[in-house]
């Protein structure tokens, strides 16, 4: 098996970055896996303790087949830091396997993404696959597709990367253009085209919603995971762009998912069930539920 390079983005939060690095250690192919490790620079002052703890417990990482450290002097943010990581991993191996440093992975979790990765890699119809998947109720299949992409443990190829439309004026045009926005909103349960009209104006920092829109106007699949095999634990208030909130959890698949040859459509009923699923979250203001939607991209 042709082992995917892992790109590692961190910033300033070390309790976080240990167990999302404490987890990846701990998979099956992480001996075989190299690890790029990409440390932003702090935002100021107060961020600079943090940041350069952070650091220091980077120089002790051990289990994989290599650790290749990047630290950043000025802060870029996340959005140019995972644009520009992401970029540079696929240019030099082709393919990318994509972890944030609040994101604590099932041991499968690389299987899976390597498994993936490899079956899909000639399949023009897939630009991703992604580890994560909601808490709803519903029976799931193995693995599935849903078009467009996703942010929370992802791998694509260097044919998937080169779809990214960094401009998101341009993105929000063509959706309008085509009449989609509806549909890109999967009917009105997700706020995605606010998101993407926030970008534009400069009111928030997401390279995820471009990556989205980029692969939903191309009419590209992502696949994913009837268990899921990563869990979000940045919803503590400890990151720039997280508050506290636990509707997102879920408990980490104990076996491996099985990669095979699937049916290649969009996934309409599993689609509703992740409408449903965030219309009956728990009730509370708008204004809440709207920044909830929007940290699912902010990442």
């Amino acid at each position: 098996m042709n082992v995917s390079p892992v790109a590692l983005f961190v910033y300033k939060r070390p309790q976080h970055t240990q167990r999302t690095l404490e987890a990846l250690r701990n998979n099956v192919l992480a001996d075989r896996t190299d690890l790029h490790i990409y440390a932003d620079g702090p935002q100021g002052d107060a961020d600079r303790e943090a940041v350069e703890v952070v650091r220091a417990g980077l120089t002790k990482v051990k289990g994989f087949q290599s650790v290749k450290v990047i630290l950043h002097k000025r802060n870029r943010g996340l959005a140019e830091s995972v644009i520009s990581g992401v970029s540079e991993v696929v240019r030099e191996h082709g393919r990318v396997i994509v972890v944030e440093d609040d994101l604590v992975t099932s041991r499968f979790f690389l299987k899976y993404m390597n498994d993936s990765l490899e079956f899909y890699k000639s399949d023009q119809d897939v630009i991703s696959v992604h580890g994560y998947f909601y808490p709803i109720k519903a029976q799931l299949p193995e693995t599935f597709f849903l078009k467009g992409a996703d942010c929370w443990g992802w791998g694509t190829w260097k044919r998937g990367w080169d779809l990214f439309e960094p401009d998101g004026t341009k993105l929000l045009g063509e959706l309008r253009s085509k009449g989609l926005e509806k549909e890109f909103d999967l009917g009105g349960s997700y706020h995605y085209t606010q998101m993407l009209k926030q970008q534009c104006a400069g009111e928030i920092d997401s390279w995820a919603i471009r990556w989205h829109a980029s692969a939903f106007l191309k009419n590209k699949l992502t696949l994913y995971p009837g268990r899921s095999l990563v869990h979000n634990i940045g919803h503590d208030s400890s990151g720039s762009h997280s508050e506290t909130m636990d509707a997102f959890d879920v408990s980490l698949s104990q076996s491996p998912i099985q990669v095979s040859d699937i049916p290649k459509w969009h996934n309409e009923e599993i689609a509703r069930d992740i409408g449903r699923y965030l219309r009956l979250l728990k009730p509370g203001p708008m204004d809440k539920m709207k920044r909830r939607i929007r940290n699912l991209f902010l990442h």
